[in-house]
């Protein structure tokens, strides 16, 4: 057992917490096992929870001697893993039916971030199927381009021609059949690996109310703007005619991304939620399952910001114990956390989700545009959980969360910020070149107040866009 300072020098423990429980060595491999409690009251010790544990491995080819470990040179390694998280085994067998949901060719463009979306038909079944596992299909070497895969179910009054080609997503030219596709079905993000769903669980295919059209939303991230790359990657549905008891579905949470969600630059902490309201759960769930849903899994997801996402349920003004968390989130390390029990919401529950950022290496506004690097002033840096339920929910109400509002307003003045909270304050974005000015009206002594309106001619005065911004208004002035 030994621990390592800010030095990266390694120090034997005096407190040895490390207990091997077997060991074996041959000519290619030594393994060993051991165990540890989860929380050893030891300053030297990082306490294992149910988030992420970034585990660092090194090895030397001698054995350790009475000096101490030896520089391990080049053998070493890093891995996040979840090591609290339930392991799922494969519950059917390898000759199990599937069919696979693949791009072919995207050109991807030398941009750091590019949405790409493209339509595909489900295979016709003459009966009832459940898709029982969804494995990631990703191009070999191209592991770091694909961040996260989405499929939503799209209107079925298509014909076939809308299979014809692919587009940017949320592009002023993309196929209106596009926008018939609202409703999440799965969703896959970096770091992940395939999702089983649990024995008695499946995702419908086959019936009238089933997807026969979806949509297929693949996130590329390419912040060294290469150029030629060309990309075939997508999602491979396991499928049976072994029906299970319940149908699955996905409940999406968390912050919309508009620019009602604003991150200001160096914090070093900086909190944002999500609101599903009790009158939301209440409408979704009341006509359809007054008896509730349950929550077996759940996909954490945000981008290079994110340092920890928290769900959190009120039943009747009570909280009650945490949904899922996890508290050093990675953005490399984004699977799906199985609960170790199902969790029931009811009708007129609230959930909240709570997204923690750190910003201290930026020195711009953090915007809800959609990016993912440090650097570019208008980042999109949404924190969008995924819980997949069961029974099935055919409403899509569920999905119109209300976030709160995070904002941040500085006054320049003399190059000094003067930072204000905004409340339901009235004000004002100036946006050019990804610079920006914010102020708010309210608030604010009279002469800042002048101040603010001067800003507000010269803004208006400029090939600047302007914007107002009240708390049931929204208006564009360019």
């Amino acid at each position: 057992d030994y621990f390592t300072n800010a030095n990266r020098e390694l120090k034997k423990d005096n407190q040895q917490d490390y207990h091997l429980e077997y060991a074996m060595e041959n000519n290619t491999h030594t393994i060993i096992e051991f165990t540890r409690e989860l929380h050893t009251c030891d300053i030297n010790d990082r306490s294992i929870t149910e988030s992420t544990v970034r585990v660092i491995w090194a090895y030397h080819q001698e054995d350790v001697g009475e000096a101490g470990p030896k520089y391990h040179d080049s053998n070493r390694g890093t891995k996040s893993l979840r090591l609290l998280n339930p392991e799922k085994t494969n519950m059917f067998s390898t000759a199990t039916s599937y069919f696979d949901l693949v791009n072919q060719d995207v050109p991807v463009p030398n941009k750091g971030t590019t949405y790409w979306c493209q339509m595909f038909k489900i295979p016709v079944f003459q009966e009832k199927h459940h898709v029982i596992k969804v494995e990631p299909v990703i191009q070999r070497g191209h592991e770091s381009l694909v961040h996260h895969i989405l499929l939503y179910q799209c209107s079925s009054n298509f014909n076939d021609s809308v299979l014809d080609y692919g587009h940017e997503c949320y592009h002023p030219n993309m196929p209106d059949a596009f926008l018939t596709c609202e409703t999440v079905i799965f969703a896959w993000a970096i770091g992940g690996e395939g999702f089983s769903y649990p024995p008695h669980v499946g995702l419908s295919l086959g019936t009238p109310v089933d997807p026969h059209y979806v949509l297929l939303e693949v996130h590329y991230d390419n912040p060294t703007n290469k150029e030629g790359l060309i990309d075939s990657s997508g999602l491979r549905l396991f499928h049976t005619t072994d029906i299970r008891n319940y149908d699955a579905g996905v409940i999406e949470a968390g912050l919309w991304v508009s620019l009602f969600h604003t991150i200001p630059p160096g914090m070093p902490e900086f909190l944002s939620e999500g609101h599903c309201t009790l009158e939301c759960l209440d409408e979704a769930l009341e006509a359809e399952k007054p008896s509730g849903i349950h929550v077996f899994a759940v996909l954490l997801h945000a981008h290079l910001a994110g340092r920890g996402i928290k769900l959190r349920h009120f039943r009747k003004g009570e909280e009650m114990k945490l949904l899922a968390y996890d508290d050093d989130f990675d953005f490399n390390f984004q699977e799906f956390q199985y609960l170790k029990e199902e969790k029931t919401i009811l009708p007129g529950d609230n959930l909240i989700t709570e997204c923690r950022y750190n910003t201290k290496d930026r020195a711009l506004m953090t915007w809800r545009v959609v990016s993912t690097r440090p650097g570019q002033p208008a980042l999109n840096q949404w924190t969008r959980p995924f819980y997949i339920i069961s029974p099935r929910l055919y409403s899509n109400v569920i999905n119109k969360l209300i976030p709160s509002l995070s904002l941040y307003c500085e006054i320049p003045m003399n190059n000094n910020l003067l930072t204000y909270p905004s409340g339901k304050a009235f004000f004002g974005f100036c946006l050019k070149d990804f610079f920006y000015a914010v102020f708010c009206v309210i608030h604010l002594p009279l002469q800042k107040i002048q101040f603010a309106l001067s800003l507000i001619r010269e803004c208006s005065a400029t090939s600047w866009r302007f914007l107002w911004l009240q708390a049931d208004e929204f208006h564009l002035d360019f």
